[in-house]
């Protein structure tokens, strides 16, 4: 693997144009899956935002889930992701993907990641565990985590995401076709404009800041997920949902943006990121009230604190409410101490280092946004609506999260969809060869079409977009450099927590929505295209990136907040307060690509509804607000 560390600020106001085989835009799970799973005869690039640690994957904790017990089975696993899903996963894909975990999580051994094993009493203590290189599944300690019926979460320690990614990086440096770029930010996509084909991306170099363009045979979207749009989030300040929108402007489909899935356990502790793993409750941890000690989950959900996140999180947000003390307590002090620094010496280490010792102290916890069930719509092989374009991980939607993530089935998902586009995209290149060998230019597009099966969804609703400014063909935008973008990404933050969090309801939605629209008016643009970014020099593009980055966050917020106005019911990680039932007949809401002409609104006659519509078109549902019409 080869990194760029050089500075060169030669010709600094050209863009410098790159080739290569595949570009690969993150360098997390699944982005280093796919790499490592493709021919080694083709040229990859392998783009990272800031530098190779600085992902969601290397954070993950908890595990890895699959069906590698005797006494479980692909099914068991199967029925127990559709019942977190509540009726929303892609059947077929979940079932694809699932049956696929046994062998990536023997991948994984084989590359070298040192999974916890399982303690063999009978064999002295230095002969153990067996070497990684000759690692089975069967070998693998298995832990129990919230929604699942049985063992199934393989993990390194407490810090399975580290122990992963570094392995997979250490593998990579060997392969002399990968080149991964860190500090490197992709920008937009390059399509092909007659066969809707993409070619590659504009990519921002922050060593030299200077533009580039990569050209490639083929992109493969694993840029991660939306967290950092969040006050409190896991995730890490690069995973700003940036990805999503690339997609969306080249011309995919969105689906299910409004489950923003909470993890129940992040630590409660300032402005801390870090989790507090499912695994202590798949142990037996416990979750109370601070102030009357009364274990709660009890008289929630039959599972307890092993109930789906969404289940637990609400109860916690609840619990928080009432006590106004910010947090609940998550107790593991009655579980035998060695135990406790052996299987979490991570989770151990650093409370130790804030003053809490978890063998004899509970721990204060609260949700923290942690994971984007919806996203980039592709199929189990990573295909997406445009062609030469596959997505993976957090950023695509596969459909088997559904409403709800089961615990650990994200870095299951990461390795298979990767190890599926590894299959997938040599196909696609050879085809694609074929027909430039064998076919005119004016044949082209319809035989790209035939070797490319977009993705379908079953049961789906639309997502009306508001036919605003942002939809004007204008591009003659100057950007408000007096705006204060540092304080309006704050008070972005702080307003999706508290508008589009655990629960939500029409009056703050549509508050969310005005509120975003002002901003966009102190940017003095809205649609993050109109920055034309890739017509401006160096100088320029370094001087107005963090515009386009805060107007392309604002645009990501628009979509998620109308996805959450327009669904109807409460289901999964989605709780409106004001539809807290189920709908009969569950439903994907999907966005239409950006270079599909939105459709027209719906209008509701009050005043006060059309003061908001004036400034902003809201889209309604005709009974939405018929008790105010």
């Amino acid at each position: 693997m080869k990194e760029a560390h050089i500075m060169d600020r030669t010709n600094n106001n050209a863009d410098a144009a790159k080739q290569t085989d595949v570009l690969i835009i993150g360098a997390g799970l699944a982005g280093l899956s796919t790499a490592l799973a493709l021919p080694t005869s083709l040229s990859i690039t392998i783009l990272s935002k800031a530098a190779l640690e600085v992902c969601s994957s290397h954070y993950a904790q908890g595990g890895i889930a699959a069906s590698l017990d005797k006494n479980d089975s692909v099914s068991d696993h199967i029925a127990d992701t559709l019942i977190a899903g509540a009726g929303l996963c892609e059947t077929d894909n979940t079932a694809s993907i699932l049956s696929a975990g046994q062998q990536a999580v023997q991948w994984l051994c084989e590359q070298g990641v040192p999974f916890t094993q399982i303690p063999q009493e009978h064999k002295q203590q230095e002969h153990r565990t067996k070497p990684l290189t000759e690692l089975q599944t069967a070998d693998l300690h298995l832990t129990k985590e919230g929604g699942h019926g049985c063992r199934r979460v393989a993990h390194a320690d407490d810090a399975t995401g580290r122990h992963i990614m570094e392995a997979l990086i250490i593998k990579a440096q060997s392969a002399a076709n990968i080149t991964v770029l860190p500090y490197h930010e992709a920008l937009s996509l390059l399509n092909e404009s007659k066969g809707n084909q993409c070619q590659g991306a504009l990519v921002f170099d922050h060593f030299n800041q200077r533009k580039l363009t990569f050209h490639s045979h083929a992109v493969v979207l694993a840029s991660g997920g939306l967290g950092q749009l969040f006050k409190r989030a896991s995730a890490p300040n690069v995973c700003v949902g940036d990805g999503v929108m690339m997609a969306w402007q080249a011309g995919c489909r969105l689906a299910n943006l409004e489950f923003i899935q909470f993890h129940p356990t992040g630590l409660a502790c300032g402005d801390s990121s870090f989790l507090i793993s499912e695994a202590l409750r798949g142990e037996g941890g416990r979750l109370y009230c601070p102030q009357t000690g009364k274990r709660f989950m009890l008289d929630v959900d039959t599972r307890a604190e092993l109930a789906p996140r969404d289940i637990v999180a609400r109860a916690i947000a609840e619990q928080i409410n009432h006590n106004g003390l910010g947090y609940v307590h998550l107790d593991v002090s009655h579980l035998p101490a060695e135990f406790l620094r052996e299987h979490f010496p991570q989770i151990y280490k650093t409370l130790l280092e804030l003053g809490i010792d978890i063998t004899k102290q509970p721990i204060p916890v609260a949700p923290t946004a942690h994971y984007s069930c919806g996203g980039v719509v592709t199929d189990a092989n990573g295909l997406t609506d445009v062609q030469g374009l596959y997505a993976a991980g957090e950023v695509a939607y596969t459909g088997l999260h559904g409403a709800n993530r089961l615990a650990s089935n994200s870095l299951l998902e990461c390795v298979v969809v990767g190890r599926n586009i590894a299959t997938d995209l040599p196909r696609y290149l050879a085809a694609m060869e074929k027909l430039e060998t064998t076919l005119p230019n004016s044949h082209l597009s319809q035989s790209i079409r035939d070797i490319w099966t977009p993705p379908t969804l079953r049961d789906s609703q639309l997502i009306t977009l508001p036919s605003s400014i942002e939809y004007e063909s204008d591009t003659n935008i100057h950007v408000n450099m007096n705006a204060d973008i540092t304080e309006i990404t704050a008070k972005l933050k702080a307003l999706m927590t508290s508008h589009m969090g655990i629960t939500r309801n029409a009056e703050q939605l549509e508050q969310a929505l005005l509120q975003i629209r002002q901003w966009q008016q102190q940017l003095n643009y809205c649609n993050s295209n109109k920055l034309a970014i890739d017509k401006k020099d160096n100088a320029t593009t370094l001087n107005e990136l963090p515009y386009f980055q805060l107007a392309r966050q604002l645009q990501l917020a628009i979509l998620i907040i109308q996805s959450a106005y327009q669904r109807y019911e409460s289901r999964g990680g989605h709780y409106r307060k004001d539809y807290p039932n189920l709908t009969t007949t569950p439903r994907t809401s999907v966005i239409e690509p950006l270079l599909e002409k939105p459709k027209k609104q719906n209008l509701c006659c009050d005043k006060s509804v059309k003061k908001i519509q004036s400034q902003f078109s809201l889209a309604n549902q005709d009974d939405a607000l018929a008790g105010i019409c």
